[in-house]
């Protein structure tokens, strides 16, 4: 990791600075594929499956005997901490349900909104490196609570043509309606513009590599929208000298195995501090078993000493990271002055992992600063809230004058005749 010491706030934004990439021809290879899948469909669809995935495949769909099959091949214990995690998500985001509002805000004039759920969601769960089925339980769980009549997801085969097991449980758990196995980009395509198996979604959740993030930010463009644009994983951790610097580094290496683009912040305001996480993070490195793909992502990272607890949490509002640990004495005081963050993880006891798990939350996070103006996916994420409104006669006399006038000035005539005609039928 590299160490800064006391940087001056003009270096603050440098200091920073996510790690940048040349995207045009990542871009390009991946708008290629989308286009082949617009036009081709399943055919094209198998081709890059078995180009990308090494697998030839007959079929797409995962069949109800592989998922009778995928329930023998997992033990009963993770069976239990699948259904625990769920039940912790699932209370969660039931109590984010939105009731709906009427309103006469005045005489004869009546607003009200209600949520309506979006009818056909696609997922994307990863299942490269590291299978992500408890992606499985953070979507498609508030999709089922939040009332989408489709779930469909997407997920890269093995070269057998099997899917992870775990992955197909957590499925069934959590109510996903149809389950495929195609992966990378030629998933986001699928689902973005259907077809002759996948059907077409009207938004698309779910993290991947470069290349699915770049496919997903395509695609919203014209054809389906998407949870948020997204990058590789962050956790910023803030300490001090009462933290522990085994937890601390444990927090920061469990982020770090994410991928080697994955970016990992320290802040404190102990020197001390800071030289006894350095030791720990190597030390625990050292027996990681994913250890090379740790040390890459630490190439990215820094361990920052600041003057003060006001300094930690300027550094940590500007990064705006998608984990934010706050392991200080005074947690629940820099708790309040958090202003951009994906999610929250309180005290020395609450890992970024109790999270990504099964403490109840969502897992599915803006990375890349965009936490300054996304939130992380929720039950809301699954939703669209339509407003109504009824005028009655009343309503007209009251309203009409404001509204006339309004439309007048803004030159739009025709706006203005709408309410005028109605007013004029009510002064009879």
């Amino acid at each position: 990791m590299k160490i800064t010491k006391y940087p001056a706030k003009e270096d603050y934004a440098k200091l920073m600075s996510r790690p940048a990439k040349d995207a045009g021809e990542l871009n390009a290879i991946v708008c290629g594929v989308l286009n082949d899948i617009r036009k081709r469909g399943d055919e094209a669809v198998r081709e890059y499956e078995e180009r990308f995935d090494k697998v030839a495949l007959t079929e797409l769909q995962v069949s109800e005997t592989e998922m009778a099959e995928a329930e023998t091949l997992i033990s009963q214990e993770l069976k239990d901490a699948l259904e625990h995690a769920h039940r912790n998500i699932e209370a969660f985001h039931r109590a984010q349900q939105f009731e709906g509002v009427t309103l006469e805000v005045q005489a004869g004039v009546t607003c009200s909104q209600k949520s309506v759920a979006i009818e056909r969601v696609g997922l994307y769960i990863p299942g490269g490196t590291a299978p992500l089925f408890s992606t499985v339980l953070m979507l498609a769980t508030p999709a089922k609570i939040a009332g989408c009549k489709e779930i469909v997801l997407c997920t890269p085969p093995a070269k057998d043509g099997s899917v992870n097991p775990a992955i197909l449980m957590a499925a069934r758990i959590a109510g996903v309606s149809k389950i495929f196995k195609i992966g990378g980009v030629q998933a986001i395509g699928a689902m973005a513009y259907g077809t002759e198996s996948v059907p077409k979604v009207y938004k698309i959740f779910g993290p991947g590599n470069q290349y699915v993030m770049c496919a997903k930010q395509n695609v919203s463009l014209h054809d389906v929208a998407i949870d948020m644009p997204a990058g590789p994983s962050e956790v910023c951790v803030l300490a001090d000298e009462t933290s522990n610097e085994t937890f601390v580094a444990a927090d920061l290496l469990s982020q770090a195995e994410h991928g080697i683009d994955s970016q990992v912040i320290l802040i404190t305001n102990s020197e001390a501090f800071a030289e006894k996480v350095e030791q720990e993070v190597e030390r625990q490195l050292n027996v990681l078993p994913r250890m090379e793909i740790a040390r890459k992502a630490l190439e990215n990272s820094h361990l920052i000493v600041v003057k003060d607890y006001e300094e930690m949490m300027m550094l940590s509002n500007m990064y705006a990271p998608e984990h934010l640990i706050i392991e200080t004495q005074n947690y629940h005081e820099l708790a309040l002055q958090v202003t951009n963050a994906g999610s929250v993880f309180m005290g020395s006891y609450t890992p970024e992992s109790a999270g990504d798990y099964a403490s109840g939350t969502n897992h599915t996070l803006p990375t890349s600063g965009y936490a300054t103006a996304y939130s992380g996916v929720n039950l809301d994420s699954f939703v669209r809230k339509i407003t109504f409104q009824e005028i009655t006669a009343e309503g007209v006399k009251g309203i009409a004058h404001t509204v006339e006038l309004m439309a007048e000035n803004e030159l739009l005539d025709a706006h203005c005749n709408a309410m005028r005609v109605r007013r004029l039928s009510v002064e009879c």
